[in-house]
């Protein structure tokens, strides 16, 4: 069985430390999404799109925080910085963040960051099981379990795969967990999140945060989820 033309690993046990972490963070904090043994940790902030034509053009938060005259901060909630909830804020805005989705050029960036911090490129994905598109089992394959259901399905890759849709057309799905052999570095993007967070060493998340391309900002792991 493959995802997004990825082999599904049949042995989920690489992941049981993130699953394990997880059960130790306090729930509602980016610990309960990552584990709490990295150096840095950052929050990337899913983009808005603005329509020009048959074009998608990125639109940061920072430019939404300023058209509505309030403040992006670490743990700012988009609908706080659009005075929301609203669909739309033409001409700065068409469509909000995607939730539970890192939109593939956003993806290639941080992978970009990320591949230069880690021996070794391999990368395992893991996606949630509870989209309910292809997963007609259960129990196969078999799931790595985290806490609040959001169990995941894994496959294997390289950092470069980070771009991958790991769903069936039409759907569209970035990979909800994923992380090199070596453990240097680990991404989260929630089901219910428009942001995606980044635990890794100091130097990995001091470089993505001056990455041209990320909008991304500094979190603990002690901070609420937002």
């Amino acid at each position: 069985m493959e995802l997004g033309g990825l082999p599904v690993e049949t042995d989920v046990s690489a992941g049981v430390w993130i699953s394990s972490a997880r059960r130790r963070g306090r729930p509602g904090t980016v610990a309960a999404l990552l584990p709490d043994t990295f150096e840095a940790y950052a929050r990337v902030l899913h983009p808005a799109v603005r329509y020009a034509g048959d074009d998608d053009i990125e639109i940061g938060w920072a430019e939404v925080a300023a058209h509505n005259g309030t403040v992006l901060s670490p743990l700012a909630q988009w609908d706080e910085l659009t005075h929301g909830p609203v669909d739309s804020q033409p001409p700065v805005w068409d469509d909000g963040p995607s939730e539970g989705h890192l939109p593939a050029t956003v993806a290639a960036r941080l992978g970009e960051v990320l591949a230069g911090h880690t021996t070794t490129p391999e990368c395992l994905f893991g996606r949630w099981d509870g989209f309910g598109y292809d997963l007609r089992d259960p129990a196969v394959p078999p799931r790595l379990l985290l806490r609040g259901e959001r169990d995941v399905v894994l496959v294997r890759g390289t950092v470069a795969d980070a771009v991958r849709n790991l769903a069936p057309e039409p759907h569209e799905q970035s990979a909800n967990l994923w992380w090199p052999a070596d453990r240097a570095w680990c991404v989260v993007t929630d089901v219910d999140l428009r942001s995606s967070y980044v635990g890794a060493s100091g130097a990995c998340i001091a470089e993505l945060l001056g990455a041209t391309g990320i909008e991304a900002l500094p979190v603990t792991p002690q901070d609420a989820l937002a």
